[in-house]
């Protein structure tokens, strides 16, 4: 639209363009408008309570000074002084809202502002002249570094109140802002030239809140100083507060240390989770430590106050750690685990309750209980268990152990159950089962005999699948006589279960006939 020679009529469509353009930039929905008049009435019925209240706390700070003087008399000074800076602020303050929707009429029926087409904000152009303040806005910017400067030589150096400070310096500081597009602002242009009238309205009981509450912190932190004052210290003795009763090695040792008052006249009328002394007041705790792992103590006391009951909870924690009752004894040579069984495993952690361990290792599942699981090594020689505890504190604590892994030992061949030299008639060896045994070996295990060689001297070797004697078993034995020996030999036992896994080689077992 810049560019060439445009003639008169070119030049005032693109003004006129312009216009509207600036116009639908500048256009609010009447949403937002009717938004901004329910803020206002949120912050209006707001202040209109901490009026109320910020007069009940000055009354009640005037009664304290009237019955114990000294530090209340000091207190309620100060809030005198700050209580008269506020009432001047708060209605300037009110002066420049009633500016802002001037010319806009209450609703009789509603009893609220025509919010929707409080769209302009035209009330207030006296503040301001081009990017600058007009004497106006001068005087507004005065009013609020005023108020501020009385409020810090009413409340003067004492740290109690330096935090009502700070935030009145923040929520006041009327410093230029930059904008969104970087650029800095006056103050009051930032936050009210060309806004709506309502949204102007807004903001200012935005601000008389914040005034009231500066009020009622002064108050509160005024009666409280006083009160603290007037205790005397003789009473009170530093205390030692651990967050907790036990600490493992190596782990923070946490707490505080508080100023605690020893005060006989100070005695409730009763206390649940301890016992209470009833000539001196105090109360005693006697329980019995409850399970491994962090203890909560808890209970409250009641005092009686003006005729109210003030219940007074207390809380606090101790470490239960395991009685020692059994020595941990291992065989260093002897950490084994045996493939092909299920190895129970017992895992635990000193002063660890035994929910709050895992384990982890190949091989490795629960066994249904805390602490307990169940190994079933895999390939390779080592298995190595990784266990971590929490501690009652969330901390974790780690540790490790390694197993050998080793085969099933070899079985021994049996006859009828039994090993060695078996002796009896023929007849008993045609029957019997062939079987093998694990001696003295700790787990139950099912053996199954899938194949043997038979052999009697001067006789061919017969390869017998199964376990029991076959037909060609039976006509070789039909040829020996008494005190012949019948060779039971390379006996194919498996793990019942355990699929085609054959155990390692079966010792044989000897029939003698009788």
């Amino acid at each position: 639209m810049a560019g060439g020679k445009l003639t008169p009529r070119q030049k005032m469509i693109n003004l006129m363009y312009l216009v509207f353009i600036a116009m639908l930039a500048m256009n609010v929905s009447k949403e937002v408008i009717s938004a901004f008049g329910l803020m206002n009435e949120k912050f209006e019925d707001s202040n209109t309570s901490s009026v109320v209240t910020n007069a009940s706390l000055l009354t009640s700070l005037d009664q304290k000074a009237a019955e114990a003087k000294g530090e209340f008399a000091l207190a309620a000074a100060t809030s005198h002084k700050v209580e008269a800076i506020t009432k001047d602020f708060y209605s300037y303050i009110g002066a420049l809202k009633a500016q802002s929707v001037k010319g806009f009429e209450i609703d009789a029926a509603t009893g609220k502002l025509p919010y929707e087409s409080m769209d302009r904000g035209d009330n207030i152009d006296d503040w301001f002249t081009g990017d600058g303040y007009a004497a106006k806005g001068n005087e507004i910017i005065a009013k609020i570094e005023k108020y501020k400067s009385d409020i810090k030589v009413a409340l003067g150096t004492d740290k109690k109140y330096a935090d009502v400070i700070s935030e009145i310096e923040k929520k006041f500081d009327v410093s230029d802002v930059k904008n969104k597009e970087g650029i800095k602002e006056k103050y009051l242009a930032y936050h009210f030239k060309g806004f709506p009238a309502i949204a102007t309205a807004a903001k200012l009981s935005a601000w008389q809140n914040d005034i009231q509450k500066t009020e009622a912190d002064v108050y509160s932190r005024a009666l409280g100083k006083a009160a603290l004052s007037t205790a005397s210290y003789s009473n009170y003795q530093a205390i030692v507060v651990l967050d907790k009763n036990a600490y493992f090695q190596g782990e923070p040792v946490t707490g505080k240390v508080v100023l605690g008052r020893y005060d006989e006249n100070t005695k409730p009328t009763s206390v649940t989770g301890a016992k209470l002394d009833p000539s001196t007041g105090q109360a005693k705790i006697a329980l019995t430590a409850g399970g491994v792992g962090e203890q909560n103590i808890s209970g409250q006391f009641t005092f009686i106050e003006d005729g109210k009951t003030i219940p007074l909870k207390f809380e606090g924690k101790y470490v239960v750690v395991p009685r020692p009752n059994s020595a941990t004894i291992s065989a260093d040579k002897m950490n084994v685990v045996y493939r092909g069984v299920v190895n129970p495993i017992s895992v635990s952690f000193a002063g660890v309750a035994d929910n709050q361990v895992i384990a982890n290792a190949p091989g490795l599942s629960s066994a249904g209980k805390p602490g307990k699981y169940n190994m079933s090594p895999g390939s390779g020689t080592e298995a190595t268990i990784s266990v971590t505890g929490t501690l009652p504190n969330g901390d974790k604590v780690t540790d490790k152990k390694t197993f050998r892994i080793k085969g099933i030992p070899s079985p021994t061949g049996t006859i009828r159950g039994e090993i060695g030299i078996v002796k009896g008639p023929k007849s008993n060896l045609e029957i019997a089962t062939i079987g093998a045994n694990l001696l003295d070996f700790d787990f139950e295990v099912g053996l199954d005999v899938v194949g043997f060689n038979l052999k009697i001297t001067g006789q061919p070797t017969v390869v017998v699948t199964g376990n029991k004697l076959n037909a060609q078993c039976k006509q070789v034995l039909s040829r020996a006589g008494k005190g012949d020996q019948v060779t039971i030999s390379e006996i194919k036992t498996k793990l019942a279960g355990a699929g085609s896994y054959l155990l390692p080689r079966t010792a044989p077992v000897i029939f003698e006939i009788q």
